[in-house]
């Protein structure tokens, strides 16, 4: 019987673990019935702590808490450290986008509907999920990204492995902003991939990559804004992407009407 690792396991309850070697693990519990009671304790707790936390979740995120967790203006960038405030902003704001293995994302939560200006689809949660993902890591001066622009095949291969769909950021040098790097977030169904990029001046933009269950047939854009970010999003086949930035809606829109050309063409 082939050995499965205690982090195998924790994968495999979350969805994470590559399909190679899902059949290896169902073997491994198949043949392990305390290994499968342990399985089942742990599905039990992420379930207490979804419903523990599920009140919290639909709640709007305070706008001076997004605030605080974006950059200062383009003036005071050069040299500016990272306060413990707003680390601590990030950190709560991590909290709800589900940062440990997605546990807190588990279940049928719904995104609070009044925090949204001019969602066209208030219960659609990928606008919200991406624009907490962008103010958890935008702000990040020494490690914003997981792989570098410089290792940009790397980066390709390794998010879409654990996608298990070709991924490929867009390259939107023509509109002034360049690739920094990207990263893999949990999701509410799996893996998620969030490339940064970056203009001159330092404003920072991200774009957020989800896989979903079936295919949808919408490609048209919607438009959300929270606070001080904005979200262009839309759904291509099997891929839903989320383009989020600290930019007026016609800027944005620009960027992503660029980034949908691209990857459509991809």
């Amino acid at each position: 019987m082939e050995t499965v690792t205690e982090q195998e396991l924790q994968a495999y309850l979350d969805d994470a673990l590559p399909l190679e070697r899902r059949a290896a693990v169902e073997a491994y519990l198949e043949h392990n019935p305390a290994a499968r009671e342990r399985l089942r304790a742990y599905r039990r707790l992420q379930d207490d702590i979804g419903a523990l936390f599920e009140p919290a979740l639909r709640e709007p995120v305070p706008p001076r808490l997004l605030a605080a967790a974006l950059p200062p203006p383009a003036p005071l960038r050069r040299g500016w450290s990272v306060p413990w405030w707003q680390g601590a902003a990030a950190s709560l704001l991590m909290l709800a986008l589900g940062g440990g293995g997605g546990w807190l994302l588990r279940g049928q939560q719904q995104a609070p509907a009044a925090q949204w200006v001019a969602a066209a689809d208030s219960q659609e949660r990928l606008p919200s999920l991406a624009a907490m993902a962008h103010v958890v890591y935008s702000p990040d001066v020494k490690r914003p990204v997981e792989i570098d622009a410089e290792h940009q095949d790397q980066l390709v291969a390794w998010l879409s492995k654990r996608l298990q769909s070709r991924v490929k950021p867009p390259l939107l040098s023509a509109q002034g902003y360049e690739l920094i790097g990207g990263r893999l977030l949990p999701g509410e169904q799996g893996p998620v991939a969030q490339f940064m990029y970056h203009n001159a001046a330092g404003q920072r933009m991200t774009l957020y990559v989800a896989t979903t269950a079936a295919p949808r047939r919408d490609a048209g854009f919607r438009f959300a804004s929270q606070g001080p970010v904005n979200v262009f999003y839309w759904w291509d086949g099997r891929f839903a992407y989320a383009l989020s930035a600290g930019l007026a809606r016609d800027e944005l829109g620009r960027l992503a009407e660029a980034a949908h050309r691209q990857l459509r063409a991809s």
